[in-house]
């Protein structure tokens, strides 16, 4: 709207019909004319606002940031209430001044540590084989999840149908745990895959028997951990 009355005024417009035209006020267009008159494009951009004043001063806000980098002494983190109750202040203040400093309170992220010496060499080994493989080689990710709980629903399910999904009891029996062992080929995603009762020596060299034996003739790269069964004396004659 303001580059139109400052056109309009360039071709000879008198203020009235510019006003007219664009449906504003003559004393707009009155406005404009003279703020591009003296400061050009700049006078036609939105002048400076102050804003409303913070409610609170820098001092509370840092005093805020200062108390969430805190371990609490009666909860495992803080919330916006706990901490608006620790600092004495309305809980929307406290959520306020978190937002404006991005903190978090609620979210926890963890990060593994490993105490072996050799830890760097292996890591480089490892991170190597992924971005630059040897030729007619393969990588095998290798790893176990025990514990696995295997239940079994005391009812049939009930089929999905129209308006009303499947559905199934709530309770169930325990069959006991199975173990799962898995070696996933990175490059096609194929995995080969054992359950077992228990997670033994005996049972991860058999895995890997047939791990092995479902890639004939590659050259095989295993990543796996340090589990016990993967390096004792069983494991490692096998």
């Amino acid at each position: 709207m303001r580059s139109r009355i400052v056109l309009a005024a360039a071709a000879g417009q008198a203020n009235q019909q510019i006003a007219t035209a664009l449906q504003v006020p003559e004393v707009t267009v009155g406005k404009w004319r003279r703020c591009f008159a003296s400061q050009g494009l700049d006078g036609l951009q939105d002048a400076a606002r102050s804003g409303r004043p913070p409610k609170h001063s820098q001092e509370i806000l840092q005093k805020v940031q200062s108390r969430v980098r805190q371990q609490p002494e009666h909860y495992s983190r803080w919330s916006v209430r706990t901490l608006a109750t620790d600092l004495g202040l309305p809980s929307s203040t406290v959520h306020q001044m978190l937002v404006v400093s991005g903190l978090q309170p609620h979210r926890i992220r963890t990060f593994p540590f490993s105490p072996d010496p050799d830890f760097e060499a292996k890591l480089l080994d490892i991170v190597g084989l992924y971005l630059n493989l040897p030729e007619h080689a393969l990588v095998l990710c290798v790893d176990e999840k025990t514990g696995i709980q295997a239940l079994d629903r005391t009812q049939p399910l009930l089929p999905l149908s129209a308006k009303k999904p499947r559905s199934w009891t709530n309770e169930y029996v325990r069959h006991g745990t199975q173990t799962l062992l898995a070696a996933l080929e990175i490059a096609s995603g194929e995995v080969v895959a054992h359950i077992k009762q228990r997670r033994t020596s005996v049972n991860f060299l058999r895995f890997m028997n047939d791990a092995v034996g479902a890639f004939p003739k590659r050259e095989l790269h295993v990543v796996l951990d340090n589990l016990n069964i993967h390096k004792n004396e069983a494991s490692s004659a096998g």
